[in-house]
């Protein structure tokens, strides 16, 4: 694949600055300053019809008479000028524009009229634009500062992305006192055209930034922005500062950006699946991103503390429980060791209080004993100024021992002048290092939640994850009811057959509309039963007085019947009431009530949510959230964050749940929400679970009208495994053979089968002379978001495993309407059809996603893939820019 679109954003070779000025203060005259005191290695035009001379350097009247090739303009007019100059950029040939001028759909509708005038003049050209409203844009590797910021910034390898260009200005002007460089900063604006999705997309790739540090207010492209985000989280760490976290701050950044801000605890759940890691504060950023920059290797969130001063070791303990980071409990061996080498005055616990007067080679011993303990993932080296504390020499012990392991090892030195020079040696060393105890904690639990969230992002579950198949016609048919009759909320009864139709076990209803048909059903059921108004425009029954529980006589059904209809009438005279349903009292002694349900963020669409159930769930409070799809594995992180989940276990003379029933049934909300689009709310509550499995004893379902798609996972933030892509096929030998799509899991075998091709093969499909895929190459081809990306594997058993035979795949163009395919077979296993069988799987797969080309580029010496591609309808002709190379092209619609 050639250059990424934003390679003219971060790398141009010609800057045209339309504003520049010779007023210093002015912005224009500011970023023209700044491109020529940060010695933009490119040519620099300043545009400027009001002068001949701009800082010194030649002007000109108007881009179209640069009359040479501009690659990026930097625009610094007012926002009336900017339709017009977009116009001519785009005549001139310009890709990209940074457009810094305010006065846009952030001022109201006359901004608005301009915003939507500027982006459909850049769009009829082909026109990408950052901003409006921004700071600017920095990549320090070329010389490129295009923002008004004053000050000087330091080279290095964190980027920063930010929605707020005042807050860019604010962490520039900390980073140096700190010795913080930048590889990259983007200010968004408002992201009125490029996203944080594009941008992140080019740094996931750029090899001069190690991690990613985003400020964001609201997300205008949830599809995109986590897309991209899962893409980037695979290849370096991103740390992701959040504001709006409460309702007043929502609104205030809603304002300010104009992007949407769903709910806090919904974006949280996004971040985890996207294997990125929230940090709370602007210094978090930072000392995340040092303490993962440190490469040693994490298996656990298990936190040893040694300290010369009881008190901050204290403080580091309130501060790990406050996070959730486990306190290491010290082997025997570690504890006997201890007391050999520590006076008796010791704290014979975690932390360890090495007293006061400890030297550098108590400092030693500890820590060594602390850091070959399996029962410790991390330590943390607390150290306060006292009388004879040496911290220079405890310094150079740190660093001596951190080449000695690969666990983490964290320093904190309290105070300021006795421990600069230590501090210094420890930064330069790489090992992470603080001035306050919570600090330090705070940077570790960064680190634990960075390796656990890189665990869910690995996850690929299935939309169906079921031996027992779904009805999901069936299910679809009851909604199409329910909409054809331009109702949104389902009756009990339908919602109840929507449960059932994806075999989630529910109590048996029956809907009565006079005593005596109550009085029959109750007999027929059995008693005791239990009564509920049957309205559709009532959420909580209970609220309206209309549930009657334990009734156990025909008399006391009749006279249930009259209380609750003459009940909802008397106060609630405009409802709409239809009898009420009667079913059999759920009789479970050891049973929770959990609530089960789905709601629709504005962000990320559908979530499901989990917690404890009954009436008093919204007082409670105790609610999980996650984003579909999930599998096993998502489900018990999922169950882990509630309050309830201690209760599922032994709990007093109650046994434990059917702990898989419960995860069952979380698949199947999660099937739910992948197979039915048009499901926007759902209730299961209470949904009761005991030791011998689970009940639904009511729930409520809101549906609604979707736009039409070709793409059946459009509703969803995550794209779903798609195992509907999944073909069986078998060759004339009877050996059987299965396409499928490629997982993470399948880096093994990936590996073998790039290992096992030919040189020649090998040649024919890297175009260079490429022998083994590189972890971050391996990571790159099975880890793939199918939302922008496919890759169909055949595999085949062989001496009782799986090898993997061949492969496709295609990567959307920025354009979302074309691809670039390849395609490569075991040299054993070609002739065989497999290559055609490969590539029709993913031309259906590229025709299902609604792609309109696919096409790539053949080597002219592979005759084979050439007579291939050909019998597939591609057209072939000789590339312009290398004549060995061959152009070959599909229209799919």
């Amino acid at each position: 694949m050639g250059l990424h679109y934003l390679s003219r954003l971060f790398s141009p070779k010609s800057v045209a600055v339309i504003g520049a000025s010779n007023e210093i203060d002015s912005v224009g005259g500011i970023v023209f300053a700044n491109m020529l005191e940060n010695n933009f290695k490119g040519e620099l035009f300043p545009v400027n019809p009001a002068h001949d001379n701009v800082q010194g350097v030649h002007a000109y009247s108007s881009i179209e008479e640069i009359g040479k090739m501009v690659e990026l303009a930097v625009i610094c007019t007012k926002a009336e000028t900017v339709p017009d100059i977009i116009e001519a950029c785009g005549r001139h040939g310009v890709h990209i524009a940074v457009v810094l001028s305010a006065g846009f759909s952030e001022i109201g509708s006359h901004g608005r009229e301009i915003e939507i005038s500027m982006l459909e003049k850049a769009k009829a050209y082909g026109l990408r634009i950052v901003g409006p409203n921004c700071l600017g844009i920095m990549h320090t590797s070329v010389g490129l500062n295009a923002t008004f910021f004053k000050g000087m910034v330091k080279p290095g390898n964190l980027a920063l992305v930010s929605q707020s260009g005042a807050l860019c200005t604010a962490i520039l002007d900390y980073a140096p006192v700190h010795d913080i460089g930048f590889s990259c900063v983007v200010s968004m604006g408002t992201s009125a055209d490029v996203d944080f999705g594009d941008v992140l997309d080019y740094l996931a790739t750029d090899s001069r930034t190690e991690s990613i540090l985003i400020y964001i207010e609201g997300i205008h492209k949830a599809r995109n922005f986590m897309s991209a985000l899962r893409m980037a989280a695979r290849s370096k760490p991103v740390f992701v500062v959040k504001v709006g976290r409460h309702e007043a701050g929502s609104r205030a950044a809603m304002s300010h950006t104009g992007a949407l801000v769903g709910s806090d605890d919904v974006f949280a759940a996004a971040l985890r699946r996207s294997g990125a890691v929230r940090v709370m504060s602007i210094g978090g950023l930072f000392s995340a991103a040092q303490s993962l920059a440190s490469n040693r290797h994490f298996s656990g969130n298990r936190l040893a503390i040694i300290t010369n001063g009881g008190g901050p070791g204290v403080m580091a303990i309130d501060r790990a429980v406050d996070l959730g980071v486990a306190i290491a409990e010290l082997s025997e061996g570690t504890l006997t060791g201890l007391n050999q080498v520590l006076p008796n005055t010791w704290s014979h616990n975690n932390p360890v209080d090495i007293i006061g007067d400890a030297s550098a080679e108590r400092y030693r011993d500890t820590i060594m004993l602390c850091m070959s303990d399996v029962c410790v993932d991390a330590v943390l080296v607390i150290l306060t100024p006292q009388a004879m504390t040496k911290p220079l020499e405890v310094a150079r012990v740190l660093v001596e021992i951190a080449g000695k392991f690969d666990k983490p090892l964290l320093s904190c030195w309290m105070g300021n002048l006795q421990v600069n020079e230590a501090r210094t040696v420890s930064a330069q060393a790489r090992i992470p290092t603080f001035r306050t105890p919570e600090a330090a904690v705070e940077a570790f639990s960064y680190i634990t939640d960075y390796y656990r969230n890189q665990r869910q992002l690995s996850q690929t579950p299935t939309p169906v994850s079921h031996l027992d198949v779904p009805d999901v016609t069936g299910a679809r048919m009851v909604i199409e009811a329910v909409l054809a009759e331009r109702r949104k909320t389902l009756t009990e009864m339908e919602s109840k057959a929507l449960l059932a139709a994806f075999r989630i076990p529910v109590a048996s209803t029956v809907v009565a509309r006079s005593p005596g048909e109550a009085l029959l059903v109750a007999q027929e059921m059995g008693f005791p039963v239990a009564l509920k108004i049957n309205s559709i425009d009532i959420t909580h029954k209970s609220d309206v007085r209309g549930v009657r529980l334990n009734l156990t006589n025909a008399p006391a059904v009749r006279a249930a019947y009259n209380d609750v209809i003459a009940d909802v009438k008397k106060n609630f005279p405009d409802i709409h009431v239809d009898g009420v349903s009667i079913e059999p009292m759920v009789v479970k002694p050891n049973g929770r009530e959990l609530m089960l349900g789905v709601t629709t963020d504005p962000v990320f669409g559908p979530v499901i949510t989990f917690g404890a159930g009954g009436t008093s769930v919204e007082v409670m409070g105790d609610r999980a959230v996650a984003l579909p799809p999930l599998n096993s594995f998502l489900v018990r992180e999922l169950i882990g964050g509630t309050r309830i989940a201690r209760l599922l276990g032994r709990f007093r003379q109650m046994p434990p749940i059917r702990m898989e029933v419960l995860e069952s049934l979380l698949l199947r909300v999660s099937e739910m929400v992948c197979e039915l689009p048009w499901l926007k709310e759902m209730d299961i509550n209470p949904i009761i679970i005991d030791e011998d499995g689970a009940l639904a004893a009511d729930a409520r379902v809101i549906v609604d009208f979707v736009p039409v798609s070709g793409d059946r996972y459009a509703h969803m933030a995550i794209y779903p495994y798609p195992s509907h892509l999944i073909t069986d096929w078998q060759l004339p030998d009877g050996t059987l053979i299965t396409i499928r799509p490629i997982r993470p899991e399948d880096a093994g075998i990936e590996k073998d089968f790039v290992h096992c091709l030919s040189q020649e093969t090998r040649y024919f499909r890297f175009m260079n002379t490429i022998n083994e895929l590189s972890p971050a190459m391996l990571a790159r081809f099975t880890q793939i978001d199918y939302d922008r990306e496919m890759a169909m594997i055949a595999v085949t058993e062989q001496d009782g495993r799986e090898i993997e035979i061949g492969v496709s795949r295609y990567v959307i163009n920025p354009d979302g309407e074309s691809c670039e395919f390849a395609l490569v077979v075991s040299d054993k296993w070609q002739h065989k059809a497999i290559g055609h069988k490969l590539m029709a799987g993913l031309l259906n797969a590229a025709s299902q996603k609604g792609l309109k080309i696919m096409e790539g580029e053949v080597l002219a010496s592979n005759h084979e893939m050439l007579r291939l591609i050909t019998t597939l309808g591609f057209s072939v002709t000789t590339s312009e820019e290398d004549q060995t190379v061959m152009k070959v092209v599909k229209k799919l619609h």
